[in-house]
């Protein structure tokens, strides 16, 4: 269950005492300050997969410092993982200085100074965890402390798009399904650190789940690419094709297999919705990379068990009968009394 944090409900001169604790106790102990007169309300929801505690803050203007005294006094080293939506942050630690816009994330290590300041409401989701979770050298940690990852391009993008979906997902998870969704996110900032640093290892066994995750990723990026294939792909992720292949093998899958479903998938979805721009069901199988026709009506038909024109009718037939019930009952049946 969620653990929620709110000062909405205290005066403006209770909250800030209250929201210095209420920080304190959900991350490390920190310093902080408000830089508004009448603080506005804050607000803390928390939940927990494994050892990773995931939180979403809510507050206005502040500055947090995690002091020398704080740091002698709680002796424990976690990592934080701050990944901004909405405000902007200009966060420093080990002698850098950064800006961290929506979109980028950020990393902070709670041995070590650092001051984290934002001058307008915001809003962030926070990843917090053990450092000893995270399997990468000390001294390449150190060197991205305070750097803005950006969320838009490149593996960083991956990255910050696996954390902010875990997020959402975070108070759905059962206990054993969040600890494994957990890991593998480390596995992935593990992985990002080490290409950063220069130390990418793919073939390590602790980012063989990382690896997989970037792997898919890019499959389904460029599955309108007939010429997709396991040695490019393999290529494009510096592994051999052997251990591509291996990759696959812990999902009971082959690699051709998992692109095979993937674009019958995405033909399957578009063949019902290309009826009204003209296209036929070859043009629909050309899009995602097949390019024989009667190779894509046999796999589709192995898959479905009809052929692709008999799901297009079949399926505009369910929309138009589907179409007529709710024209009958425009709140739905499940709504109406």
């Amino acid at each position: 269950m969620p653990v929620v944090l709110s000062t909405a409900s205290l005066s403006a001169a209770e909250r800030g005492e209250r929201w210095h604790h209420a920080v304190s106790r959900t991350f490390i102990p920190l310093d902080v300050r408000l830089l508004e007169d009448d603080p506005s309300p804050g607000l803390i929801v928390s939940n927990r997969l494994g050892s990773l505690q995931v939180s979403r803050v809510e507050a206005g203007p502040q500055a947090v410092t995690r002091s020398r005294r704080l740091i002698a006094r709680d002796g424990k080293e976690f990592l934080i993982l701050t990944l901004q939506q909405r405000g902007s942050a200009l966060k420093e630690q080990d002698g850098r200085e950064a800006h961290i816009g929506p979109g980028d994330f950020s990393l902070s290590d709670s041995s070590r100074l650092f001051r984290k300041k934002v001058e307008s409401a915001f809003c962030f989701t926070s990843f917090h965890f053990p450092r000893q979770d995270l399997r990468v050298r000390d001294e390449d940690l150190r060197a991205l402390t305070a750097t803005a990852f950006s969320g838009r391009e490149g593996s960083a993008a991956l990255v910050g798009t696996y954390f902010a979906r875990l997020a959402r997902e975070a108070a759905h998870l059962d206990v054993v399904a969040g600890r494994q969704f957990a890991a593998t996110a480390l596995d992935l900032l593990a992985l990002l650190i080490n290409e950063r640093s220069g130390r990418f290892t793919p073939q390590a066994p602790e980012t063989a789940a990382a690896t997989l995750v970037r792997v898919k990723d890019h499959i389904q990026r460029h599955l309108a690419d007939p010429g997709l294939a396991p040695p490019a792909i393999a290529a494009a992720h510096f592994v051999s094709v052997r251990y591509l292949h291996k990759l696959f093998q812990t999902e009971g899958v082959t690699v051709g297999e998992w692109i095979r479903t993937q674009r019958l998938e995405r033909c399957r979805r578009d063949l019902l919705r290309s009826p009204a721009q003209g296209d036929g069901v070859a043009t629909v199988a050309r899009r995602w990379g097949f390019t024989s026709p009667s190779h894509f009506s046999r796999s589709f038909r192995a898959a479905y068990g009809m052929a692709p024109r008999e799901w297009r009718i079949h399926g505009l037939a369910g929309d138009a009968t589907t179409d007529a019930a709710e024209r009958e009952h425009p709140c739905g049946a499940a709504r109406c009394p």
